[in-house]
């Protein structure tokens, strides 16, 4: 294993997509839910706790070596609403052509083949991790961190947030990220005894309703 794999893996500048979505920031700021560092922390824990900690056990599960198709229906289950399975499909789509041309793999190639239009973005990232030789943990770090840097960037571009601020909350966040991404691993460990319903199910029925909102606006800078 080279954990140099997953700074590459974790990087914004990894093209996958990412940096054309919010992960739901755009919403919260046009409804005047972030204004500021402070708001900013707030919304990015909460996300954390939910859809990161999702996400990150998805990625956890891929990279320790579960069914990926499986995983794949299980985001579908643990994902309600239209509008975040088709990003979350998109992003997965743009993940796989990144990661096949960084860490060829059959796995990799077999997932293509029987999702053309894209699988979940993390079971893809997880999937890549294990390609890259990473550990399960790893990949649940990657997905977590995603689940933060993506908002805090998006509200730099979109509140005009002193960047050096919106590093600062990410740092804030380092002990709540060690205990998701644990917490997450944890729960991939348990998939092969206890089946998938091992994998935590945390919901956020706001970025739920949010992301439908988003989808629907004429005019937007991000994706979603």
């Amino acid at each position: 294993m080279s954990r140099a794999a997953l700074l590459v893996l974790a990087d914004g500048r990894f093209p996958a997509g990412g940096h054309a979505h919010s992960g739901g920031a755009e919403a919260a700021v046009t409804a005047g839910r972030i204004t500021d560092a402070a708001s900013l922390e707030a919304f990015c824990r909460g996300r954390l706790h939910t859809a990161g900690l999702v996400a990150a056990a998805l990625a956890a599960a891929a990279a320790a070596g579960c069914d990926p198709l499986a995983l794949d229906e299980a985001a579908d289950a643990r994902t309600p609403v239209p509008a975040l399975r088709a990003t979350a499909r998109r992003l997965g789509r743009q993940m796989l052509r990144a990661a096949r041309a960084t860490w060829p793999s059959a796995a990799l190639d077999a997932l293509a083949a029987a999702r053309p239009r894209g699988a979940h973005q993390p079971v893809v990232l997880g999937l890549a991790a294990r390609a890259a030789g990473l550990a399960p943990l790893d990949a649940a770090y990657a997905a977590a961190y995603e689940n933060l840097s993506g908002p805090a960037t998006a509200a730099v571009r979109l509140l005009s947030l002193d960047p050096f601020a919106a590093s600062a909350v990410l740092a804030r966040l380092a002990a709540p990220l060690d205990q998701v991404a644990a917490q997450a691993a944890d729960a991939a460990r348990r998939v092969p005894v206890e089946g998938l319903g091992a994998l935590p199910a945390a919901s956020a029925p706001l970025l739920d309703i949010t992301a439908e909102q988003h989808a629907a606006w004429p005019v937007r800078l991000f994706a979603s």
